[in-house]
């Protein structure tokens, strides 16, 4: 009963909201039900982490569903149950996707005099940039504690947690308050905030455009590779993404100017992954070793015969019946293929960089760029400082849905070579350090300043 009236509760208020954004109405109610039904079957043969799943709770929901998304008022309604719908499988890698069409109509960070940008610290909403002209008004430290009558924590709970779809717990915490008001444009919140002196003060804000552009504090430009040198003979090399392959040339072009550094930070902070290969393609110049040992993968493997077998079939007849075990496997969609492991080689002439390495982590980093610390794992003169990792990997499969939404479903599991699970976890760092409101105030990074520290004693 509790579970039904949440349904009803949430369902309340995409009705309210969505009425008020104008969002396309494309989709028939049979295209509704296709496309909830397409991510429920392709999810029932191809996600890998099935077995973790309640499947009554989850067929439970789609049935309800099929009812549900027909009585959906706009395209944004919709999605917004079938997102509700993928959180329930708890993965980084399997997620829906709004239309271009509805995405563009939503915002996030935009009411129209201001602009608030918020930060997860310790469960709390903390503003951490606003625009310039108001940030005497709401000071960086700032915290959001209540929203439209409820506590911060209280409305992340029903309005926003229950449509993020992540492996770990503080990559959820972090997501539910960085997007905490997206929403349609001209969705109006009733907002208590605390200045960091205690000050509290009551704000009306609408979605609408913020015509000031500049951010307090800057951001600083990206760059998919950037090296800088925070102290005389320590490289701090910024690795922000594997996704484009441009960064292993940028890579090699630097590396004269590399062999300068004594020490080397590695900064992978921001790099939220692409390919392995483009990843371990500068790894492997950073190691004395010529075998570098990455994940181990397994996916699902389904067999129908075998799983009409395994209907008849008990635990115990499994014993020392290899024939009986894929059957009772199979039946319960528990059955793996393991792909053939082998560890990867380096052949030819390398140019060789081993140096005292801070690897710098954080909730940002993930997927190839975890690969790329299973790779670094065990390098003794690699250190990893930071935070634990965005904990989710693997080979999404992608599928079309009505309307112009898209979906993907993790198919791979990977793990460290001997057996430790990083996926629902994150890498977890040698040296933890995390980021204080104070630190935010004063613009520090504290994780840069903690490496320097670290790499003095080497």
């Amino acid at each position: 009963m509790k579970k039904l009236s949440f349904a009803i509760t949430i369902f309340g208020f995409l009705l309210a909201t969505s009425a008020l954004a104008q969002m396309p109405n494309t989709l028939s109610k049979s295209e509704k039900v296709y496309g909830l039904s397409l991510f429920w079957q392709e999810v029932n043969y191809n996600f890998v982490y099935l077995s973790k799943v309640d499947r009554e709770a989850w067929n439970t929901r789609y049935r309800a569903l099929i009812d549900e998304v027909q009585e959906t008022e706009d395209d944004y309604q919709y999605y917004r149950l079938l997102q509700a719908f993928c959180a329930m499988l708890s993965d980084g890698h399997t997620n829906v996707y709004f239309p271009q069409q509805i995405q563009e109509k939503l915002f996030n960070t935009h009411f129209g005099e201001y602009r608030l940008f918020l930060t997860n610290i310790d469960g709390k909403a903390i503003i951490t940039r606003v625009n310039p002209s108001k940030k005497s008004e709401i000071p960086i430290g700032t915290e959001i504690v209540a929203v439209n009558g409820m506590s911060a924590t209280t409305y992340r709970s029903l309005y926003v947690k229950p449509y993020i779809s992540s492996s770990t717990a503080h990559i959820l915490e972090d997501w539910s308050v960085m997007s905490m008001f997206e929403s349609p444009e001209g969705t109006v919140f009733d907002v208590d905030i605390v200045t960091p002196k205690g000050e509290k003060k009551r704000l009306k804000l609408t979605h609408q455009r913020t015509q000031e552009q500049d951010v307090y504090p800057t951001w600083d430009d990206w760059q998919l590779l950037q090296l800088t040198w925070p102290e005389k003979g320590v490289a701090h090399l910024k690795l922000n993404s594997f996704s484009d392959p441009a960064i292993d040339s940028m890579f090699y072009a630097i590396m004269p100017e590399l062999r300068k550094a004594k020490k080397l930070i590695i900064d992978l902070r921001l790099n939220g992954g692409g390919s392995s290969e483009i990843g371990g393609e500068i790894l492997k110049n950073l190691t004395n070793d010529s075998v570098l040992f990455g994940s181990t993968m397994r996916s699902r493997q389904h067999i129908p015969s075998y799983k009409a077998w395994g209907n008849w079939v008990e635990a115990a007849d499994t014993v020392g019946n290899e024939w009986a075990r894929k059957s009772y496997l199979a039946y319960r969609d528990e059955m793996y293929y393991d792909f053939e492991y082998s560890p990867d080689t380096i052949y030819g002439e390398v140019e060789r960089l081993v140096l005292p390495t801070v690897l710098l982590i954080g909730h940002n980093t993930a997927s190839a760029a975890e690969d790329f610390l299973i790779w670094a794992d065990g390098q003794k003169h690699m250190t990893k400082i930071g935070e634990p990792t965005f904990g989710s990997t693997g080979q999404p499969m992608l599928i079309d849905l009505p309307g112009g939404g898209t979906a993907r479903i993790c198919t791979k599991q990977d793990r460290y070579p001997d057996g430790r699970e990083f996926v629902g976890v994150g890498i977890l760092p040698d040296i933890l350090v995390e980021t204080t409101i104070d630190d935010y105030q004063k613009n520090r990074d504290v994780g840069l300043e903690k490496a320097l520290e670290f790499l003095k004693k080497k």
